[in-house]
């Protein structure tokens, strides 16, 4: 006879799961965001928070589940390290263009204007000091070859920016500002794709209000109850997307987390650990 688990229980293992399926599927962001490192730390962290629940026939789940995460580690412990220093001479390669990198302030903190041949020299003394193992560091050996091949065939003609002032080296910021506009369009439309909403992102609902005191009578037609229902299910819908925000910021503590539930869920669970009336108190 199969004793039926708690669903407060299986709803914390399946988070768990997720996690893990979440990090072996992490997307790439490029150039800097490499997917596969992140889900790599991502793992180590997985492995570091089941390595600390204790043993019981509640959490045997748990423990099979770390011995696949464990295995998958060491399996790809050596081409995690391949890629994360791969990742670390891309970074060096990002600092000497001047790029900014991972933050506004990291940007701020770089010095005033160079020149191209400054950039120039400073590659290639960076070119010389990157010898990796061709045959046993894969990843290393293609950001070697790209990089020998970009640098030979257009270098030469990618520096001209560093002498005209006020013109960025990169576009990335701009392409940071587009991305952030088609995930607002995402939002208020619905909609996964944004090639429909190029044209007229969110200001589509203009198309039926001649002005905007038109537009706000309109959206006073939709009852207040009706509104605070849409609201209460589009949050409902936001949890697994601000969960997976949070794993990706900080997957050890939010992984603690979700243990400290599992426990807290069991230790009530207990039958042992209630408390009983005394003999003949029936109140």
């Amino acid at each position: 006879m199969t004793v039926e688990r708690d669903a407060g229980l299986i709803e914390l293992e399946a988070r768990v799961c997720l996690a893990v399926r979440d990090a072996v599927n992490r997307r790439s962001r490029k150039p800097f965001h490499w997917g596969g490192l992140a889900g790599y730390h991502q793992l180590e962290a997985i492995a570091q928070a089941l390595k600390q629940v204790s043993q019981e026939a509640e959490t045997e789940y748990f423990s099979r589940l770390a011995m696949q995460v464990n295995r998958a580690l060491e399996k790809n412990r050596p081409l995690a390290q391949d890629v994360g220093e791969a990742h670390a001479w891309l970074r060096q390669v990002a600092r000497c263009l001047r790029y900014p990198l991972s933050s506004s302030r990291e940007a701020k903190a770089s010095e005033g204007p160079v020149s191209s041949r400054q950039v120039r020299s400073e590659m290639e003394e960076l070119w010389q000091q990157f010898r990796p193992d061709l045959k046993r560091q894969p990843a290393q050996a293609a950001l070697y070859h790209a990089w020998h091949r970009l640098w030979e065939s257009w270098g030469p003609h990618l520096l001209h920016c560093y002498d005209v002032p006020g013109l960025p080296a990169d576009n990335l910021q701009l392409e940071g500002l587009f991305g952030k506009l088609r995930c607002r369009q995402r939002r208020i439309s619905g909609r996964r794709s944004t090639r429909p909403l190029r044209e007229f992102g969110q200001y589509q609902v203009l198309f039926d209000a001649q002005s905007e005191e038109e537009l706000l009578h309109q959206l006073r037609q939709v009852p207040l109850k009706d509104y605070r229902t849409h609201r209460r299910w589009l949050a409902q819908a936001e949890i697994p997307r601000q969960e997976t925000i949070r794993l990706h910021r900080n997957p050890l503590d939010t992984m603690n987390g979700w243990l400290a539930q599992h426990a807290a869920r069991r230790k009530a669970l207990d039958p042992s650990t209630t408390k009983r009336l005394p003999c003949g108190n029936t109140s």
